[in-house]
């Protein structure tokens, strides 16, 4: 029978050796559950090819073709990814709803002796469980937000305290951009559905009566949305506002950076985009510290003249919600970690608020 999914930690629970997601490498890449490994058994063009045939020509020709296509896949796959697999081995698979290609790859590996099964409803009901738990239920966890201007290593000082134990969230992290017109990383940013896969599991593994710390970022991170309900929990949090002196950030930001730093061409690209907010003047004064190579005096410049604005004025927004001040004169590795059990009790401090 196939295996119904409830919860979103379900998975972690059953004893299965291995995920199998049988769709197209499209939409293997826009989104998957975690974990699984893509053995399309139609490729993006052959389902195109097949979904063509059913619409303007003929469902059971397309049933018949796609049947054959699925065959030769299967046939590749059991001799190149599954060849070394045992005789207990126990697969799961899924396709997009459940339905003829998982069923019938699930039917092949079953005729070989394995132990496969399906998901019922496939991807589409994993997809349902995300949107559950992320548009349809309040966030699970108190929030607190690590905020500060940018180049204040917040991204950094949540990794430290992650790795001391407290509850965090990386949203940077998850959406694989460091949240500025600079801050794209290589390979790109998830699909949207794939980023809310990510931090639905994220969500499922937070403890409730613990609180989360959440470094303070806007609506939208690169082209990536949040969740409306985390974005509300995350307006009403406590903050906790790291002060770093400019030059201090500035040569953090150097060094953070130094893979746009590298890219001349991109950095000067990112500094044109800044064309439409700046005078002439000023976008030529930071074309001429890239080209001298003075990137701590650029960041400086970028922070001071662009940046540091607009936080300010996002800040304004909150106001309102209680806040707590940390003064912090570096931001090398000493600095740091020395500086670290400060804020951790800070942290607590206002989660008690």
């Amino acid at each position: 029978m196939p295996v119904s999914l409830v919860s979103l930690t379900d998975l972690a629970a059953l004893d299965f050796d291995e995920i199998l997601d049988v769709r197209s490498p499209a939409e293997y890449a826009e989104d998957h559950i975690p974990g699984a490994i893509s053995l399309p058994v139609l490729s993006n063009e052959e389902r195109a090819r097949v979904g063509t045939i059913y619409t303007r020509q003929s469902p059971f020709l397309a049933r018949k073709i796609g049947a054959a296509i699925v065959a030769r896949n299967a046939a590749m796959h059991i001799e190149t990814a599954l060849a070394d697999k045992p005789k207990g081995y126990r697969p799961l698979v899924y396709c997009w709803r459940g339905g003829q290609r998982s069923g019938a790859f699930a039917l092949i590996l079953s005729q070989i002796g394995w132990r496969a099964e399906t998901i019922e409803g496939g991807w589409r009901s994993y997809r349902r469980l995300v949107q559950e738990a992320l548009y349809g239920s309040p966030w699970p966890a108190p929030v607190v937000l690590l905020d500060g201007n940018t180049g204040t290593a917040k991204t950094e000082i949540l990794g430290l305290m992650r790795a001391a134990g407290m509850q965090v969230l990386d949203l940077e992290g998850l959406a694989n951009h460091r949240g500025s017109l600079f801050g794209a990383m290589p390979g790109g940013q998830p699909a949207q559905k794939g980023f809310e896969t990510a931090l639905a599991m994220a969500r499922a593994a937070l403890d409730p009566l613990r609180p989360v710390v959440i470094e303070a970022e806007s609506s939208r991170i690169g082209h990536l949305n949040l969740p409306r309900g985390l974005w509300e929990a995350m307006k009403a949090a406590p903050r906790l506002e790291l002060s770093v002196p400019l030059a201090a950030r500035a040569a953090y930001l150097a060094r953070r950076y130094r893979d746009v730093t590298d890219d001349p061409a991109r950095l000067l690209a990112t500094i044109d985009g800044l064309a439409p907010q700046h005078p002439r003047a000023r976008i030529e004064a930071w074309r001429a510290l890239a080209g001298e190579g003075a990137f701590e005096a650029l960041a400086a410049g970028l922070m001071a003249d662009h940046y540091d604005p607009r936080y300010g004025r996002q800040r304004a927004r909150f106001e309102d919600r209680p806040t707590r001040r940390v003064t912090l004169d570096g931001l090398d590795p000493g600095a740091l970690a020395s500086s670290l059990p400060g804020l951790m009790a800070e942290i607590d401090a206002l989660a008690r608020l």
